[in-house]
């Protein structure tokens, strides 16, 4: 038998092995761990800069690391927010920092390309490729040496953009928002890329109908670029329109042309300033026959939006993979439920995924809301809570689902009822009915890559109990980036060209 002072013994001596053997595994983690020393070149700018400063590592030089994160394929990223950067100083980036996958001190050993990049531009979401924005050279650098020295990266070189050609038939609008420029406290601009038609320049008293554009998440107005060998063929019988490139690019990801608490009279600035100014610039047709919407994705959002908001405004709207239109269905989450749902496991108690190819999915909710926080702003999920949620009590867009649970914030939910489109049409439908007759147009793919398709069928049913005659159709076998086939494509011209072209001989008629 051992005695009871023997086991004592035993048990001192097992602690005070494993303390020195977890002290000699951190003292080995600490010499292995890798830290950054950002320094910003006093070459660049003179005065103190707040931003969010990142060190994104890749295991590749091309493309560069502060091109990410990519959404399929994310690698390592940290973030640190500093204020008063003074020139010629340098902060450190460090287990401190926001960190995805994980923290910079648990990072697993090998070979990565490190870039740092500041971003301090307030109307971008494009942290590494935003006009303005300071980043370093890609280093080349080891996890897991001997070396214990912060690896130094100098923020010394700027990101600039390629001008807009200089072409007959490419304009670059970029105009200040008065309205914008009141709500956010400094001046704010808004942007257009305009494509006029090849005839546009034989009759001076010719007007033009006008497509309004607008890009999925990530787009902006440069999109009109497709167009700098020359304005597109109008294919015979149909109608030549000038085409609007519009930008929901901001801050925070993409504003969906939507009015917010976050990021403010957006619908109002395009309706109210920017649409006006065109009209004025250019020689539209300055009446709702003459106005049309289209948009991809969050375009596709924005674009149904602001049809179904301003129905006097616009003559009708083809809307393709639209963001959800039914918040019943919120990428196969129903954010109104009672209880609660969960945006991290489903009723079974597996992961929800937020993007598949076909039946597999490739990403997840609860890894991809870990990703977008650690971006700060700029993601796609807090973009979301950008437009829709009011303010807390930092000023910021409140978070829809609690980070750590996943449980969805009923009071939020509510919140965002007033953006949901299928509940705007059917709780005002005996004032928009009439306004909306012929101008509903919206197409999905059944396998959607971001499981979108369920929104839209929901939106179709409320629509045809309505009594509407919208059309919304699920193509078979299309995801959201094969959707927009040429037959497709061609399907809307040839009816935004026969919609205006029939306004046209009724208004004559």
């Amino acid at each position: 038998m051992i005695s009871l002072r023997q086991r004592v013994g035993l048990v001192r001596n097992c602690v005070v092995a494993c303390v020195l053997a977890a002290l000699v595994a951190w003292q080995g983690s600490v010499a292995r761990a890798i830290e950054f020393e950002v320094a910003l070149d006093d070459d660049i700018v003179a005065e103190p800069i707040s931003g969010q400063l990142y060190v994104f590592l890749s295991g590749s030089a091309i493309p560069e690391p502060r091109i990410g994160p990519n959404w399929y394929r994310p690698e390592a990223f940290f973030r640190v927010d500093v204020e008063d950067f003074e020139p010629g100083q340098s902060r450190r980036v460090d287990g401190r920092a926001a960190g995805f996958p994980t923290t910079l001190d648990r990072l697993p050993a090998g070979d990565y390309y490190a870039q740092a990049v500041l971003d301090h531009n307030l109307d971008s979401q494009q942290h590494g490729r935003a006009a303005g924005n300071f980043y370093s050279a890609s280093l080349r650098v080891s996890v897991g040496s001997a070396s214990s020295q912060p690896l130094t990266l100098t923020l010394d070189r700027v990101v600039t953009i390629e001008p807009f050609p200089l072409k007959a038939w490419l304009r670059e609008i970029v105009r200040p928002s008065v309205l914008l420029s009141s709500f956010h406290g400094r001046p704010v601009n808004e942007y257009a890329g305009v494509v006029l038609p090849k005839s546009y320049g034989d009759d001076p008293s010719r007007r033009y109908p006008v497509i309004y554009s607008i890009p999925g998440f990530g787009g902006t107005h440069r999109e009109a670029l497709r167009y700098r060998t020359g304005p597109p063929d109008a294919t015979a019988g149909e109608a030549e329109f000038i085409r609007v490139m519009l930008s929901g690019n901001c801050q925070w990801g993409h504003h969906c042309y939507a009015d917010s608490a976050t990021n403010g009279p957006r619908g109002r600035a395009l309706i109210e300033e920017m649409i006006p100014y065109i009209d004025q610039t250019f020689r539209t047709i300055a009446e709702p026959r003459g106005r049309f919407l289209t948009g991809h994705s969050s375009g596709g959002w924005s674009s149904l939006w602001l049809q179904v908001t301003y129905p006097d405004v616009f003559g009708g709207v083809w809307s393709t993979a639209p963001d959800p239109v039914d918040f019943r269905d919120f990428q196969r989450i129903d954010l109104y439920a009672q209880p609660p749902q969960n945006m991290y496991r489903d009723e079974r108690g597996e992961r929800r995924p937020i993007a598949r190819q076909g039946k597999h999915p490739l990403l997840w909710y609860d890894s991809f809301t870990r990703m977008d926080d650690t971006l700060g702003r700029g993601g796609q999920l807090r973009s979301f809570e950008a437009v829709f949620s009011p303010l807390d009590d930092a000023g910021e867009p409140r978070h829809m689902w609690d980070r750590y649970s996943g449980q969805v914030d009923p009071e939020v939910a509510k919140a965002w009822r007033r953006y949901g489109i299928r509940v705007k049409l059917e709780e005002q439908w005996p004032t928009l009915g009439p306004k909306l007759q012929g101008k509903l147009h919206v197409f999905c793919g059944s396998e959607d890559t971001f499981l979108l398709e369920g929104a839209v069928e929901k939106l179709a049913a409320t629509l045809k109990r309505l009594g509407s005659d919208a059309e919304v159709v699920v193509v078979p076998g299309r995801d959201h980036s094969n959707l927009l086939s040429d037959e497709l494509m061609g399907r809307i011209r040839q009816a935004m060209s026969a919609t205006y072209l029939n306004g046209k001989a009724k208004k004559a008629g």
